[in-house]
């Protein structure tokens, strides 16, 4: 009795939070946009540090959200190392003795490089960013371990804390320091706007890449075999 009573009062409660997100979404949707974002985004730009739109919404006008993005990321990096099967991410049937895989990495590995470097720097004025530039550099992070290139830093300990941790912490300091200037959380002094956002992007460029890697690497290993060619598997 007491499970049927306790399914129904979670199922109402579901319902409950259905209905009243329905309802939110309904009031908002039906109400005129008070202001025209765009515009108002255009005429505010200069003042941002930055010339492409979307970084200074990321960044600065919405960073909030941001913030709150890349504290998921660090949540989901440290969770997924505390599930790892082996303690030291260091699996040996992660690596591969592709020698055509090894001679590529000779050239692909430093153009990944040069790639990442100029998508965090023209993220300020066209597209590109932390997190495209992230993004890169864990590609060419696993590139590197599929090679069996050791990546000392992967294990457990400073290095690896700190490089999860490293954006999300210096974000939500310049976040604090920003407020404690006297201005309000997260609002950057106009002559500081830029070098601050470069720096923030520069880390967490460094964390995406750490996060996404750590995953990778602390993922299990599917030990199926694939199925022949021509078998019915």
């Amino acid at each position: 009795m007491n499970r049927v009573l306790r399914t129904s009062l979670v199922a109402s409660a579901c319902l409950a939070f259905v209905a009243g997100l329905a309802f939110v979404i309904r009031e908002i949707s039906a109400t005129a946009t008070p202001v025209d974002l765009p515009a108002r985004l255009a005429e505010n730009l200069g003042r941002s540090g930055v010339e492409n739109p979307v970084t200074a919404v990321l960044l600065n006008f919405r960073s909030y959200d941001t913030l709150l993005e890349i504290g998921v990321l660090v949540i989901a990096g440290i969770a997924g190392i505390s599930v790892a099967r082996t303690s030291s991410l260091e699996d040996p049937e992660l690596r591969t003795s592709d020698e055509l895989l090894y001679a590529l990495q000779r050239w692909l590995i430093p153009l990944m490089l040069l790639l990442a470097g100029y998508l965090l720097w023209a993220g300020s004025d066209r597209p590109g960013g932390a997190f495209q530039a992230g993004a890169v550099l864990a590609a060419s992070g696993i590139l590197m371990r599929l090679g069996g290139i050791p990546m000392d830093f992967l294990r457990p300990g400073l290095m690896l804390r700190l490089g999860l941790s490293l954006g999300f912490t210096v974000f939500l300091l310049v976040a604090v320091a920003s407020a404690l200037h006297g201005g309000e959380f997260l609002a950057y002094p106009p002559e500081l706007a830029k070098t601050l956002i470069v720096v923030i992007e520069t880390v967490l460029t460094l964390s995406i890449a750490m996060v996404l890697l750590a995953l990778f690497v602390s993922a299990p290993v599917n030990d199926a075999e694939e199925p022949e060619e021509g078998g019915s598997g």
